[in-house]
Order: C-alpha cells, then sequence, then structure tokens
C-alpha cells in the first residue's frame, strides 16, 4: 500500500492517533530530572496545574479513538461520498487539537462544548451512510 492510496480520512486517524502522544509530550516537556523507569506513571499521578490536564488530556484522547477509527472504517466500507466523510474527518480532527488546547488551558466550559462537537462529527460520520 503505498501513501497515495491513504484518503484524507486516513490520514485524520493517524493524525488523531498521535494526538495523546501530544498531550503526553506537553505535560512531560522540560520537567524531567531523573527517571523512574520502575514506576513510570507515578510521576504523572504527582503533577498538578497544566501538566496534570495535559496527562488527562492524554487519557481522553485515547479513550476517543476507538470511536472515531471505527466511524471512519466502516464510513470507508459502506462507500460514502469521499469528500464529505474527508470534510468530517479533518472537522473531528480541528476540534480534537483544539479540545486539546482547551483542556491544557483550564477552559473547562469550552472544552466540553468542544468534546461534543467533536463527538457529533463521530456520530455524523458513523451515519453518513444511509
Amino acid at each position: 500500500m503505498t501513501f497515495s492510496l491513504l484518503t484524507i480520512a486516513y490520514w485524520c486517524v493517524f493524525i488523531a492517533c498521535g494526538l495523546p502522544y501530544l498531550a503526553a509530550w506537553i505535560a512531560k516537556a522540560g520537567s524531567f530530572g531523573v527517571r523512574d523507569n520502575m514506576h513510570p506513571r507515578d510521576w504523572a499521578a504527582k503533577q498538578s496545574g497544566w501538566r496534570a490536564r495535559a496527562n488527562s488530556a492524554q487519557a481522553n484522547s485515547f479513550e476517543g479513538l476507538p470511536f472515531f477509527i471505527g466511524a471512519v472504517l466502516i464510513a470507508h466500507q459502506l462507500g460514502v461520498a469521499q469528500a464529505r466523510l474527508d470534510m468530517l474527518a479533518v472537522a473531528y480532527v480541528v476540534l480534537r487539537v483544539i479540545y486539546l488546547g482547551l483542556y491544557i488551558r483550564g477552559a473547562p466550559s469550552a472544552r466540553s462544548a468542544v468534546w461534543a462537537l467533536a463527538f457529533l462529527v463521530n456520530i455524523a460520520i458513523l451515519f453518513l451512510a444511509r
């Protein structure tokens, strides 16, 4: 399979899979001294403020991935209009990037609204094929 065979929606799945790692990187950037590889999650449990929120954003990003991946795969299998699927997949990724920023910044109401919009986009992807 070559990269040219990947649709925009599939590229969006690839990007969405990277967002949890981006959140983890933000949480950890510049914060490590001596690392305890025996208990690596203890560090995250001791964080507060934006680092703790970034770590929580990572967890939420992983939680949202199965639904998005499944919706895109189902839409492709059912042969939905590619342009419409691509548009919704891009919208999902953009909303999730905004979500990460709002989560890390500490804007809970706006974050929840963006989460809900991304969830609705995911539902729309799932029901593209009628």
